[in-house]
């Protein structure tokens, strides 16, 4: 023992001195039994477990593919991260990053403890800020990814504590991962800001559109420099401070053998050459078919066989999901394009058409069916009270007494002021809550409600504070303030004006809408979607909204009458009013219908069922509707292609298209007619998968035989007559059919090519929103024209792959039904002279009866 105490005390005789010699052995052994009781205990504190170290959480966007499987039509996210690997970082961004950042990288195995003595001498002893800490690109990541930042906040205990944290995980995460994908998670997990979370974004953002692979190293310098403090070193505002960052950066390079002097010198005399774009969810292409696949992927991965192993749903907004769809870039990039020219030209006519007139006030000598004055003023109050000034008024007048009511009733208030409207209108003009009741628009308990309210001591407040806001609405909406609007005019399709805010609702009310879906017939894959005019000011979807469908219906009804009767495009029919009177048929109705003409004239001559489709003549559809015998043999068509039962009213006025549809439901419908009678349901999402390219979803077909393969072809004939003129530079067969509704409400044309089905709809978010004659407002000048240049501009892009040769399908052997109407002419004829009384007619479903019987004859 005393050999012992001599070889660590030597022969101290000065107890002082003796004393700080025993301390001193002390703490040479303490500090590291204590070091590793601290780990120890660390190691059972808040700290990942391997799962969490295998799954590091991260805000991940997903990402939508187009139908190519390449092009990246644009993401989904609350941070804009796409996770990159090693291998796609590029040449430049891994050595900046080790010369910089971490110099014995490939060295240590998590902690740098010469980089960490260095830190503790210089910076915590010495003070010298600019000697730079010891923290690791491991340890970075740690912190990044488990321990919690704002180190400014917390005392000395808590950052050694967290520091200590940060080793234990660095070690670990070097344990679990090569010092490649250390790299990668580390640059995808840092925030570059100004929208660019992770590498990737940061490539794309800062460097225009570039992605990592592609940065030269100047560029990749300056990423690499901002993550020393992204704040400070941020491009947009501190650009000077961000160069010499940047230099630093090449220096070390130089410094570590990774840069010769002489390009050093080069690159550092560049300019940054920052060209910023950031990335929002209204970039890139299929906007508005982004939003609405938004929606159909959340239900989708809410079923019970898409959720998580734990059992709740993929978030498509940070799960890193990757959505494969159907739409084709280039043909989306020519509807989008054409699109925005189309509207443009028919807009200026439009506002040139209402120079001197108010669609809110217009009353027309000639119109039946439009939207009274009263209805449309209304309409225009709703809108002021959807505004942001509105509902800025409304909080600061009308809300503080609502919220005094709210404390005595359970009355809800709707945002748009609906409840404080009616029931001031209530104590004005008693009789207005019991009408409400009686016209079914509300029930008896809010109507109680109403009431209880109109009780209250506060509602006499809740009025005054009504009319005030009415009051103030009313001037500040009547003065002219400086804002920004949508127009055509420019490339960014907005411009700065002067206007009242009263103006400016009703400017963007009467902009004309736009939707349209292309579908190629024998997949049922969609091609390109356009939802609206502009994504950035209506963010409305045309394509899944519901309008009367008009004359577009019509081929159904012909399709019905052909498929189950065998009748030819041939026969005729006397242009001359139809009754369906109560007690016809199977049709049911109360009092009679008697459909007129669009021109509300009628020929006297009969005419053949070519003429009659190609010219929407009402009195066929009528006739042919009539010869069914009832709705249901065309409802139980259309549900076959793909239009649910439900959604065609039990009504003989489907004949002239009395049916509001979407035109996703109206296109998946015609490419029955492109594909032999074969309905494909319409696809645009064929698979989903997670983060590490595992499969979720993938979608199964949905086919099977419509119409009969001859009627279809019939049908197909009948519309490419139907559709002959105005179609100027369309390669290839072609067939289709416009529609038109009531008062030129909607202009339609569903367009049928071998390769592509193409279904448009143009009108007015409000249905007064209108041109006010058929020539400007119906489907051939609405719709039509988009047609024609979409389809002429795809078939003359070298990229599309479009077989203008191809031809529709014709079915082997005899059609069994005539398409040439002089041997269908000559054919009756003979039968006439050879005294036949057998010939098929109309009103037999099995091609009997008698000639003599039959109207059209006599």
């Amino acid at each position: 023992m005393s050999r012992i105490k001599a070889f660590f005390l030597g022969s101290v005789d000065n107890p002082t001195h003796r004393n700080l010699l025993v301390w001193f052995w002390r703490l040479v052994f303490a500090v590291p039994i204590i070091g590793i009781l601290v780990f120890v205990s660390l190691s059972f504190t808040n700290l990942p477990s391997v799962t969490e170290l295998e799954n590091p959480q991260n805000n991940e966007a997903s990402r939508v593919i187009a139908g190519d499987g390449v092009t990246v039509l644009g993401r989904y996210f609350l941070e804009n991260r796409v996770m990159v690997d090693f291998e796609d970082l590029g040449p430049h961004l891994e050595p900046a990053l080790v010369a910089t950042e971490d110099e014995r990288y490939y060295n240590h195995s998590g902690i740098d403890w010469r980089a960490l003595a260095r830190a503790v001498v210089k910076t915590g002893i010495m003070g010298q800020r600019s000697s730079g800490g010891g923290s690791t690109i491991t340890q970075q990541l740690a912190k990044l990814l488990f321990t919690e930042g704002g180190e400014g906040s917390k005392n000395i205990v808590e950052r050694l504590f967290q520091k200590l944290q940060e080793w234990i995980i660095a070690v670990r995460l070097e344990r679990k991962y090569t010092k490649q994908e250390i790299i990668a998670m580390y640059l995808n997990r840092y925030d570059f800001i100004n929208g660019a979370q992770g590498i990737r974004a940061a490539s794309e953002n800062y460097f225009g559109g570039k992605r990592p692979h592609e940065l030269e190293l100047h560029e990749a310098a300056t990423l690499v420099g901002m993550l020393k403090n992204s704040s400070l070193y941020n491009p947009l505002r501190n650009p000077e401070g961000v160069m010499n960052r940047r230099n630093v950066v090449l220096a070390q390079m130089v410094r570590n053998d990774k840069l010769s002097r002489e390009e050093f010198e080069r690159l550092k005399a560049l300019p940054l050459g920052i060209e910023y774009s950031n990335q929002t969810h209204d970039d890139g292409l299929a906007p508005y078919f982004r939003m609405v696949l938004k929606e159909e992927a959340k239900r989708i991965l809410a079923q019970d066989q898409y959720l998580k192993t734990d059992g709740t749903p993929y978030n498509v907004d940070r799960d890193g999901l990757t959505f494969y769809t159907t739409i084709n870039p280039a043909m989306q990039a020519h509807a989008e394009e054409q699109a925005v020219k189309h509207m443009k030209g028919l807009q200026k006519e439009f506002f040139r058409h209402w120079r001197n007139e108010d669609p809110w006030t217009y009353e027309s000598p000639y119109s039946e069916t439009e939207i009274p004055v009263d209805i449309r003023q209304e309409s225009l109050r709703r809108e002021i009270r959807r505004s942001d000034r509105y509902q800025r008024l409304r909080s600061r007048i009308l809300l503080p007494v609502i919220n005094k009511v709210n404390k005595k009733s359970d009355l809800t208030f709707h945002a748009d002021d609906r409840e404080v409207l009616r029931i001031v209108m209530e104590s004005e003009e008693p009789g207005i809550i019991r009408s409400l009741v009686r016209r079914k628009m509300i029930g008896n308990k809010l109507a109680d409600k109403y009431r209880q309210v109109m009780k209250l001591e506060e509602f006499e407040e809740l009025k005054t504070a009504w009319y005030e806001l009415q009051k103030v609405v009313d001037q500040q909406f009547a003065e002219p303030v400086k804002m920004r609007v949508f127009t055509y005019d420019n490339a960014r399709m907005e411009t700065d004006t002067t206007m009242t805010p009263l103006d400016s609702i009703r400017y963007h009310k009467m902009i004309l809408q736009f939707g349209s879906m292309s579908v190629e017939p024998t997949t049922g894959f969609v091609r390109t979607w356009v939802g609206g005019t502009n994504f950035k000011w209506f963010q409305f979807d045309h394509v899944t909204t519901k309008r009367q469908v008009g004359s577009t219906f019509k081929p159904f009804i012909y399709a019905t009458s052909v498929d189950l009767r065998g009748i030819s495009p041939c026969f005729e029919v006397l242009d001359a009013p139809v009754t369906i009177a109560p007690g016809d048929g199977s049709f049911y109705l109360a009092e009679p219908w008697t459909p007129r003409n669009a021109s509300d004239n009628y020929s006297g001559e009969f005419m053949n069922l070519y003429y009659g489709l190609k010219n929407s003549v009402n009195t066929v559809s009528a006739y042919l509707m009539q010869e069914l015998g009832s709705t249901e043999p065309v409802r139980n068509l259309v549900a076959n292609m793909g239009i649910p039962k439900s959604e065609i009213p039990d009504a003989p006025s489907i004949a002239l298209g009395s049916v509001d549809l979407t035109v996703r439901q109206m296109t998946g419908a015609y490419t029955t007619f492109g594909n032999g009678g074969i309905f494909n349901r319409p696809v645009f999402l064929t698979r989903i998968e997670d983060r590490t390219g595992r499969v979720i979803y993938e979608y199964i077909p949905e086919t099977r035989q419509a119409i009969s393969p001859a009627a279809n072809y019939v049908m197909v004939d009948m519309l490419r007559k139907a559709s002959v003129g105005n179609l100027r530079g369309v390669q290839g067969p072609v067939g289709g059919k416009t529609g038109t509704t009531n008062d030129q409400t909607d202009g339609w044309y569903m367009g049928l090519t071998p390769e592509l089905v193409v279904g448009t709809w143009v009108g007015g978010d409000a249905r007064w929103i209108r041109f006010r004659s058929l020539g400007l407002g119906g489907g051939s000048h609405m719709a039509k024209p988009f047609f024609r240049e979409f389809v002429k501009n795809a078939q003359q892009d070298e990229n599309i792959e479009w077989d203008t040769k191809r031809d529709f399908t014709r079915p082997r052997g005899s059609l069994g039904i005539e398409l040439d109407c002089e041997a269908y002419s000559s054919g009756n004829e003979d039968l006439l002279e050879n005294g036949r009384d057998s010939l098929f007619l109309p009103n037999d479903p099995f091609g009997g009866g008698s000639i003599n019987n039959d109207p059209d004859f006599q």
